[in-house]
């Protein structure tokens, strides 16, 4: 059996997050892992304006250019996709691998998507589901793993994390990102992929992977992350008017973006999450319907 993973990370989890899934796999199969990066790669730890200045090309789905990398010419039986969301959106360096012509390689291929998150990644999902579905190849399988501290706990550490580099616990703050136990425990999945891997058997592979826990989604996030993206979206528009990513021009309308969004965060969540918990208690056939929908593979254009 032949599987290959594409993947691109920063910081080394999304790796081994993967490695562990992987782990009863590794000696049962021929794994390549190939890593997709672009040529002025994003730095980590970022700067505030570093950070904030990627949102609109993310956010627009703007690719740029790669590093020359080699995909081993084989049959594959399996794809693994691995990225992370950026501002709700595919990372720059997974759209543009999904942009590419090397992405191409993935026509007919059955892919598995795996994300590592901090909570929101539903709009990235469909983002990427909307590129495998133009490529055609057929995606048969997600994994989300995602930071299961509080939404305001899990903000202090991803800022830590994202500027300073510090993953680990400290006196106040728990771990950043997704949590050791979590990511060791991702290994559970394995049978389940080399079992539809061995039998061709796609059509079962997701519905054992939730009933394995692969998916968590609460109905808020979906309120919240939808009226987030619109907002995203707006801004991503207005920032580029002023220029290209790394124009100091506009740099006004960076800083009004990131005021905005933690003034958001901090101060308006709790009643934004009041306001979408009611929304999903009213309608809870419509949400119960969504929820089966994302966390599925199945893919219907303009969701979110």
């Amino acid at each position: 059996m032949n599987i290959l993973v594409l993947y691109y990370t920063q910081t080394g989890q999304l790796r081994q997050i993967i490695d562990n899934m992987l782990l009863t796999v590794k000696d049962k199969a021929s794994i390549d892992f190939v890593e997709y990066k672009p040529v002025h790669d994003f730095p980590f730890p970022w700067t505030s304006d570093q950070f904030f200045d990627a949102m609109p090309e993310c956010v627009l789905e703007i690719p740029v250019p790669l590093q020359s990398f080699n995909i081993p010419d084989k049959a594959y039986d399996l794809v693994i996709l691995g990225y992370q969301p950026w501002f709700l959106s595919p990372s720059v360096p997974t759209t543009s691998f999904l942009r590419s012509e090397d992405a191409k390689k993935l026509q007919g291929k059955p892919v598995i998507t795996v994300v590592g998150s901090r909570n929101m990644w539903l709009n990235a999902q469909e983002k990427v589901k909307a590129q495998l579905n133009r490529i055609g190849a057929n995606h048969v399988g997600n994994i989300v793993l995602a930071d299961t501290n509080h939404n305001l706990i899990s903000l202090f550490t991803v800022i830590r994390w994202t500027f300073t580099g510090q993953k680990v616990r400290s006196r106040f703050l728990p771990e950043a990102g997704v949590q050791t136990p979590d990511i060791e425990g991702s290994r559970k999945f394995g049978a389940a992929i080399y079992e539809a891997a061995s039998s061709k058997n796609w059509a079962a592979l997701q519905p054992q992977l939730l009933a394995q826990g692969a998916v968590s989604l609460k109905p808020t996030l979906i309120v919240l992350e939808k009226r987030g993206i619109t907002q995203f979206r707006k801004f991503a528009v207005y920032i580029r008017e002023k220029g290209e990513r790394g124009n100091p021009e506009r740099l006004q309308r960076v800083h009004l973006f990131k005021r905005l969004l933690l003034t958001g965060i901090f101060v308006l969540s709790p009643v934004s999450g009041f306001t979408a918990k009611l929304a999903s208690l009213l309608k809870r056939k419509t949400f119960a319907k969504q929820l089966a929908y994302f966390k599925g593979v199945d893919y219907e254009p303009n969701v979110i």
